[in-house]
């Protein structure tokens, strides 16, 4: 008998509730037949041809570029993530830290790995490390270099890096009362992730620098602990 669209035959008493013998069928019978399809598990779905992302060349996305408003988007919302149950601008910008810090430890190893033979090595000493930082990092994560690289006249164990138009900052609006605060916290855990990476324990931390030029300016102030330039003074007094 067909029924209308919409419409829903009831249900009869023989489906709701199953008779002793239909149980007793059920209970015997073996849980999976021979030849029937496994039951799907839970966790990595592969596809069809038996690949995941693990299985693609690290060097087949090298060139690849992130569309700008799908980055501005991502980060804004991980500075809202970060925004919350803070206690004050240092507080956001050490959780920013925090969130960039991985990322730091990750990329190290893949931008080496892409990079040539002759050069790919782990850089052991200060100079080459942010040689890497300002160049190779950079252009990986900006498309473009770092604008300074300099060393504190001060302090030994200080360097800064410049950055007269960091992205992480150019579609963040910050208001006035937090006119402190600097998103580019973000890549100073990216930096301070690299230099635990490669041994050279530093402290990482973003500061406004703005010129009449450049308004958005970052310095990047990168302390070195003092073990690290102890060991770089007997590398270079040993040669």
């Amino acid at each position: 008998m067909s029924t209308t669209a919409g419409s829903r035959p009831p249900p009869t008493s023989t489906l709701q509730q199953p008779t002793p013998t239909t149980t007793a069928l059920q209970q015997t019978q073996p849980a999976q037949r021979t030849g029937s399809p496994a039951a799907p598990k839970a966790g990595l779905r592969t596809p069809s041809n038996r690949k995941t992302i693990y299985d693609r060349n690290l060097n087949r996305t090298r060139t690849a570029e992130l569309s700008r408003a799908s980055f501005a988007y991502l980060f804004a919302e991980m500075v809202g993530y970060a925004q919350r149950r803070v206690t004050g601008i240092q507080d956001l910008e050490r959780r920013l830290n925090e969130q960039g810090y991985p990322l730091g430890l990750r990329l190290l190893p893949l931008l080496l790995y892409r990079e040539p033979p002759r050069t790919s090595t782990r850089p052991h000493r200060i100079l080459p490390l942010l040689t890497f930082i300002t160049t190779t990092l950079w252009k990986h994560l900006f498309g473009r270099p770092a604008d300074a690289l300099e060393q504190s006249s001060s302090n030994k164990n200080e360097y800064m890096i410049s950055d007269n138009d960091p992205l992480v900052n150019k579609y963040i609006s910050v208001p006035k009362e937090m006119s402190q605060l600097n998103c580019a916290a973000f890549v100073a855990g990216v930096i301070e992730g690299v230099c635990d990476g490669v041994g050279l324990r530093a402290g990482v931390t973003a500061h406004n620098g703005g010129t009449e030029m450049w308004p958005g300016k970052t310095v990047f102030l990168i302390r070195f602990e003092g073990e690290v330039v102890e060991r770089e003074g007997g590398l270079v007094g040993g040669k």
